[in-house]
């Protein structure tokens, strides 16, 4: 958590505040879509929140863990998840996304919906690495991110999300770029935003 002094106490406050506008049911269609045809296996979901996903994902049959740097949100999720009888199919962890260390198994699929997006460029490398040690080979890696133009001058928006381009060159060695959908999101009544789906998939080490 110390590489993210700010970004802990910011979102530390809004869940202490019920400020939570990603806090819906469901997971965002692309998760449901995905659920609905590919058969069910091990799945990690970094930025986990209230568990959304990983509890829709458990009640249709997949074992996953969640992980989660806000422990209001992992303890959340552990109550969600035991009343919905997934229990034994979730594992939630305080932790960052970019010191995952203390998971040794390998996942099927991994996912992460707006959580590395406003990582540093030494977190982005940790956070690749981690990845790329724990999905299997074929393993599929599905991110959704928050964009910005690559050069954003020096308005508010200049350190805010991540440019496409560096997801590309991030993840194009040991990843395969499968399918990109570039689009917008609003939240509430604030102007909406660029973002994007990518699906990756971990290549075959020779």
């Amino acid at each position: 958590m110390s590489d993210q002094p700010h970004s802990f106490e910011k979102f530390s406050q809004r869940y202490d505040e019920g400020s939570i506008p990603w806090d819906d049911p469901l997971p965002p269609p692309e998760i449901i879509d995905l659920v609905a045809n590919e058969m069910p296996g091990n799945a990690l979901d970094l930025g986990c929140g209230f568990g959304r996903t990983a509890i829709y994902m458990a009640r249709h049959g997949w074992t996953i863990d969640g992980i989660d740097f806000i422990p209001q949100a992992i303890e959340e999720a552990k109550r969600r998840a035991n009343s919905e009888g997934v229990e034994g199919r979730t594992t939630f962890y305080v932790a960052s996304a970019t010191d995952l260390s203390f998971l040794d198994c390998l996942y099927d699929l991994i996912i992460d919906i707006g959580c590395m997006h406003s990582f540093t460029e030494n977190m982005l490398f940790a956070y690749r690495d981690e990845i790329s040690r724990l999905l299997i080979p074929e393993g599929r890696y599905v991110l959704f991110a928050h964009l910005r133009e690559e050069n954003a001058g020096t308005g508010e928006d200049a350190d805010r999300w991540i440019p496409a381009p560096i997801v590309y060159d991030l993840f194009k060695e040991k990843f395969k770029l499968e399918r990109v959908e570039l689009g917008t999101t609003q939240v509430e009544d604030k102007p909406p935003w660029q973002s994007g789906w990518f699906w990756f998939r971990r290549k075959v080490e020779p």
